[in-house]
C-alpha cells in the first residue's frame, strides 16, 4: 500500500478537505462532490483531470458549481503540501474513494454516501473490517459496562475485530477490553484523530498492528453533533454485525445511528442488550427489528451463533403480500446473507462456513437474462419510462430490475431528474 498521495486523492483533498487558515472557498460537501463524480463519469474523466485548468470550466458548466470556487479550492496546492507533510510526520495517511485500498464495505453498504476521504493511523490491512460494531452511551451503567467487557472479550477470543467510535463510555470500554484480551480493534473517530493516535494506551496497539484509527474528518477536527452522527453509519458499515449496549429513546447518537441502520434496506443485523435494567431505547429498537442479545453464547461458536440468530430473525419477520413477480423478490439477498457473504469474502479468520446463507443468484433467473440487455441500453442516462418503452416491458417489473442493478452497483441512479446509466469502473472516484 502506497504512502504517497495518488493524483486523484490529491485532487479530492483539494476539493473536499479542510486545511490551512484560508477560508475564502468552502470545501465541497458530500452531496456536491457526489454530483461532481456523476459528471466526471459521464465526461469520462477522473478527479485528477480537474487539476488541468481547461477542465474546471467544463465541470462548472456540467455541475452548476461556481467556477471561481472550484479554482480557489484546486489552487490550494502549497497549503496542502504543508498539511500533508505534517500529517505524514505524525504517522497519518490519507486515502480517497478512488484508491484501491479504500474499504470495499463502505462502497458496497453506503454507495455514494461513502466518505470521499479517510484519514488513518495504523495498518491499512485492517480496512478489510468485519467483526462486531459495539456502540452505546457515554454514561453507561455498571451492568452495561460489564456487558460491554464480556462482548469485547468474546470478540477477541473468536478473532473478530471490535469496531467502535472511540468516545467515552461504551466505545472506549469495548476497544480497550478487546486490545487487553489480545484482539483487534477498529476505531472510527468523530474528532481528534491526531491527538488520540499518540495516547499511550493506543500507541503500543497501533505499533503491533492490533489497532486501526480512521476518521472522515480533519485530523484535528473538534467534536460536533454532526461529526458524531456522520460517524455512526461508518461503524455499522465497517462491521458484520452491530451491538447496542444502551440507547436513550429518541435521543442521542446511539439511538439515531441504530435507527438509521435498521431502516436501511440491506441493513447489518443489529443486536441489542436486553434485561430489566436496560434503557427504554433498547426495547424500542427491538420494535424496529433489532435482535435481542442472547443470555449465553458458547464462545467457541460465537461467530456462528450470531449468524444463526441473524438468519432466523430475518426468516421470522412478516413478509409483504406476494405479487406476480414475487419469485424474483425472493431471490434478493437478505441482510443476514449479505453479512455472511462478506464474512466469507473478506474475513478469513473463522473456519466456520454456512452454505445455506451464501448469496448467489440462480443462473436461470430472468433478471440475469435481461441484465445484459438493460446495461447495453444504458450507455447514456435514460429515464425508466423511456427504457421501458424501448424494451417493451412493464414499468413496474423494470423498476424491480433497475433497483436490483443499482443495489449491485451495476447501474447508477442519477437525480434531478431521475435517470439510470450503466456503471463504469470509475463509479467510486
Amino acid at each position: 500500500m502506497q504512502d504517497f498521495l495518488t493524483e486523484d486523492t490529491n485532487a479530492i483533498i483539494l476539493l473536499c478537505g479542510i486545511f490551512g487558515k484560508d477560508r475564502s472557498a468552502k470545501p465541497l460537501s458530500q452531496k456536491e462532490y457526489t454530483a461532481l463524480v456523476h459528471w466526471l463519469i459521464k465526461a469520462d474523466m477522473r478527479p485528477r483531470d480537474l487539476l488541468q485548468q481547461e477542465n474546471i470550466s467544463k465541470a462548472s458548466v456540467g455541475t452548476g458549481l461556481d467556477k471561481q470556487r472550484l479554482e480557489l479550492l484546486l489552487g490550494r496546492g502549497v497549503q496542502l503540501g504543508f498539511a500533508v507533510e505534517e500529517w505524514q510526520r505524525n504517522g497519518i495517511w490519507i486515502i480517497s474513494r478512488s484508491d484501491a485500498d479504500y474499504p470495499a464495505r463502505y462502497k458496497k453498504h453506503l454507495k455514494d454516501k461513502a466518505p470521499p476521504l479517510l484519514f488513518g493511523v495504523g495498518d491499512r490491512a485492517l480496512l478489510n473490517g468485519g467483526g462486531l460494531g459495539i456502540v452505546g452511551s457515554r454514561n453507561v451503567d455498571p451492568e452495561g459496562e460489564a456487558f460491554t467487557r464480556k462482548a469485547a472479550e468474546l470478540c477477541a477470543y473468536a478473532g473478530m475485530p471490535v469496531v467502535s467510535g472511540g468516545a467515552r463510555g461504551v466505545d472506549q470500554i469495548s476497544m480497550t477490553t478487546a486490545l487487553e484480551a489480545g484482539g483487534v480493534t477498529i476505531g472510527i473517530l468523530a474528532e481528534n484523530l491526531l491527538k488520540k493516535s499518540v495516547e499511550r494506551k493506543y500507541r503500543h496497539a497501533i505499533a503491533q498492528g492490533k489497532l486501526l484509527l480512521i476518521s472522515p474528518y480533519h485530523p484535528n477536527a473538534r467534536f460536533t453533533v454532526g461529526t458524531a452522527m456522520g460517524r455512526n453509519k461508518l461503524i455499522y458499515a465497517m462491521a458484520d454485525y452491530g451491538l447496542v449496549v444502551s440507547a436513550e429513546y429518541q435521543k442521542g447518537g446511539t439511538w439515531t445511528g441504530a435507527q438509521e441502520e435498521l431502516k436501511r434496506e440491506l441493513c447489518r443485523p443489529v443486536f441489542v442488550r436486553v434485561g430489566n435494567n436496560t434503557p427504554q431505547g433498547n426495547s424500542k429498537l427491538m420494535n424496529l427489528g433489532a435482535i435481542p442479545w442472547p443470555e449465553s453464547i458458547d464462545r467457541d461458536h460465537f461467530r456462528q451463533a450470531l449468524t444463526d440468530l441473524a438468519v432466523s430473525t430475518q426468516k421470522s419477520r412478516p413478509q409483504k403480500e406476494p405479487d406476480l413477480f414475487d419469485f424474483q423478490a425472493s431471490q434478493k439477498a437478505s441482510p443476514a446473507k449479505e453479512q455472511q457473504s462478506i464474512n466469507n469474502d473478506i474475513s478469513k479468520k473463522s473456519p466456520v462456513t454456512t452454505p445455506e446463507v451464501k448469496t448467489k443468484e440462480p443462473p436461470a433467473s430472468i433478471y440475469e437474462a435481461v441484465l445484459p440487455v438493460i446495461l447495453k441500453k444504458l450507455d447514456r442516462p435514460m429515464a425508466a419510462v423511456e427504457l421501458s418503452e424501448t424494451l417493451n416491458v412493464n414499468k413496474a417489473q423494470l423498476n424491480t430490475w433497475l433497483k436490483k442493478a443499482v443495489d449491485e452497483n451495476k447501474v447508477n441512479k442519477l437525480t434531478k431528474p431521475v435517470r439510470y446509466q450503466r456503471a463504469e469502473s470509475g463509479i467510486w472516484i
